[in-house]
Order: structure tokens, then C-alpha cells, then sequence
């Protein structure tokens, strides 16, 4: 990667992590995939119960994988007919592994859901929610953190899904309420009222969408 990007992304990181200090929330820095899951595994105990939900930079450091194989208890709703049954497990896991749509410079996580498992889950129950963004993810404020949501994030993940929504055919938001529609919940996380709860592992690639 080039120098200058990788020196941007330290100092811009340096300010997210104070943002996420801020608001009760703890930030970590990775310049590479290979050190995000490195942090990540540090703060997951062998023998806990994990959830996730289908968050892309999850998969793309291995963390995924990692745990699926490791010392845990994973509970993979995509390996049981009875996702509801998985899904609700997922509420009372030790960890919740996740990404984000987009993000602030100041700290806080953008995230719009279809079925809300992953931003109920962000939200409340599980004890820790780890999440994994790509400094590709990071937003000047909240406005552009929304518009990125919607018209990089959400259109990606429709034509991802094979769903037939406005912005999968134009690649940007139609602000539809199309049967398919993904854009049914937005998550705005700004405080979290419980410490040690919301880990951010920072990444200096491009994650995700």
C-alpha cells in the first residue's frame, strides 16, 4: 500500500479511536487483515459462545473461519433448517461478531438491517459485540456515514442477495419500499451505556461494501 495512504489511515485512525473513547466504546488499529485477527482472537475466550451476522470484513480477515474451527461455540445459523431457533440463541451469545455500513470520524457506527437480527444484536443482548471495519467504511460525519450506507452498502449487498430492489438495478438508493427492500431498520450507535461492551478493530485495507 502506498506510504501516504498508510500514514493518512494512522493518523485519521488515532481520531476514530478517541471518538469511540469518547462514547464509552473501545477502538483498536490494524494497518493489515492479517493483525485485525490477531486483535480479534485476544478478546474472544476460548470456550465462548459466538454469533455473527452476515458481515462481509468478518469473513475477509479469516476471523470467521477462525472461529467456526477454533476452541468455541459457534452457533451457525447458515448450518440449521431452524434459523429462527439459531437467531435467537445468537441474543444470549458471549459475542457477537459484526461490521458496520459506515462509520463517523468521531465515532459513530452507521448499520441498516433487513430482519434487524444484526442490529438487535448490536443493540442489545449478547455480552461483547467485536467489529471489523475496513478504514474504507470511515465517514467525515453521520450525513455522509448515511449516504454511504445507502448508496454504497445497501445496493451492493441487494445485488449480492440476487434481490430485486431499485438500487439494485441503479446502484444507488431509490428510498423504495420494495418487498425486497434491506433498508427496513437503521442502527445509529452513538454511546454505549455499558463499558467493555463494543470493541472497534479498526482495519487499514478496504473491507466489506
Amino acid at each position: 500500500m502506498n506510504e501516504n495512504i498508510i500514514k493518512r489511515n494512522d493518523l485519521l485512525a488515532e481520531r476514530v479511536i478517541n471518538g469511540l473513547q469518547s462514547r464509552n466504546m473501545t477502538g483498536y488499529y490494524a494497518r493489515t487483515k492479517e493483525e485485525a485477527l490477531r486483535t480479534a482472537l485476544k478478546l474472544i475466550p476460548e470456550g465462548s459462545s459466538i454469533s455473527m451476522g452476515g458481515a462481509m470484513s468478518v469473513h475477509e480477515i479469516g476471523l470467521s473461519e477462525a472461529v467456526k474451527t477454533g476452541k468455541y461455540n459457534f452457533i451457525d445459523r447458515d448450518a440449521t433448517e431452524d434459523k429462527r431457533a439459531a437467531m435467537l440463541a445468537g441474543y444470549d451469545a458471549d459475542i457477537f461478531l459484526s461490521s458496520c455500513n459506515a462509520m463517523t470520524e468521531d465515532g459513530i457506527l452507521i448499520n441498516i438491517d433487513g430482519n434487524a437480527n444484526r442490529v438487535s444484536c448490536i443493540a442489545q443482548g449478547p455480552k461483547k459485540v467485536i467489529f471489523i471495519v475496513g478504514m474504507n467504511k470511515v465517514c467525515i460525519d453521520v450525513d455522509a456515514a448515511l449516504k454511504r450506507a445507502r448508496n454504497v452498502a445497501a445496493p451492493i449487498n441487494a445485488q449480492r442477495f440476487g434481490l430485486s430492489t431499485p438500487c439494485s438495478k441503479t446502484g444507488s438508493c431509490m428510498n423504495c419500499k420494495s418487498p425486497d427492500t434491506i433498508c427496513c431498520q437503521f442502527l445509529v450507535t452513538r454511546f454505549s451505556r455499558h463499558k467493555d461492551r463494543i470493541h472497534v478493530i479498526l482495519v487499514g485495507e478496504d473491507l466489506g461494501f
